[in-house]
């Protein structure tokens, strides 16, 4: 069965003789060459989420955005986050570890995505820091287009007072509330943090993880994004082999209580 649907650019193999439809692309260069697009509206537990992004990290060609759902309110917390500041959220939200660094986020009601990209993709080269930025300057793009204007923050766009100190891939300090201190290159309306994201770099790619919060989403934010990092998609349908690896992932790893409490 095929499960995937090329726009604006080359299809693989097995849709070559189809000819994809070319769709109104952002002014300026964007980040991939090619995008495969992954609208995930199967709702999942928070360690099956998590497990789903390392899989797909693990088995991309190309790179990839997935955006998805959560089973039930949810907290995701960085790596090397300690589990004693989120524990009191246990009864009431389903609580996970990510893989990526970063603060504390909470799910449930926010847009959430994630981007895989493969190391022989020649964005791979590119600092975390000037990935993290053209990523939200591509969010800010769709954001515009759905009547949203946004913007990336400067360096010196912090919340006064805050404890949190930026770091080089713009992501809040594990002890902290992501939402509530936004740092550089977070996407900022009306002086208001309403995207944040974290990353992890390994020798097969790079993942970002990332969460949109307190605006209008509207039908169209998801295309208009995947739109303003390639002209190039197809959209694709996690499959049962990233499925089975993830399962596994999440019964070895994120659904563990050793993982958990790691820290």
């Amino acid at each position: 069965m095929n499960n995937s649907r090329c726009r604006a650019g080359a299809a693989p193999a097995e849709l070559a003789t189809r000819q994809p439809q070319r769709l109104p692309s952002f002014p300026g260069e964007t980040l991939f060459a090619a995008l495969d697009v992954y609208h995930d509206h199967t709702p999942h537990s928070a360690a099956m989420n998590m497990a789903i992004d390392e899989a797909l990290l693990e088995f991309a060609a190309v790179p990839l955005i997935r955006f998805y759902r959560w089973q039930s309110p949810a907290l995701s917390f960085g790596y090397f986050g300690r589990f004693t500041e989120i524990a009191s959220y246990q009864c009431e939200r389903d609580l996970v570890r990510r893989w990526t660094g970063g603060g504390i986020v909470f799910h449930g009601k926010d847009l959430t995505y994630s981007l895989v990209i493969p190391s022989g993709d020649t964005a791979f080269s590119e600092s975390s820091t000037s990935i993290y930025e053209k990523v939200h300057q591509a969010l800010c793009d769709a954001l515009s287009e759905t009547g949203q204007p946004a913007l990336v923050a400067a360096a010196d766009d912090r919340v006064p007072g805050s404890a949190m100190v930026a770091t080089r891939t713009g992501i809040s300090d594990a002890g902290h509330s992501c939402f509530a201190n936004p740092v550089r290159a977070d996407v900022m309306i009306d002086g208001r943090k309403i995207a944040g994201a974290a990353q992890r770099r390994t020798r097969r790619g790079l993942l970002q993880q990332g969460s949109i919060q307190g605006i209008e989403f509207g039908n169209s934010l998801t295309e208009q994004f995947a739109q303003a990092l390639s002209t190039n998609r197809c959209e694709r349908k996690v499959d049962e082999k990233i499925l089975n690896r993830a399962r596994e992932l999440a019964e070895q790893r994120y659904g563990a209580e050793s993982w958990l409490r790691k820290r």
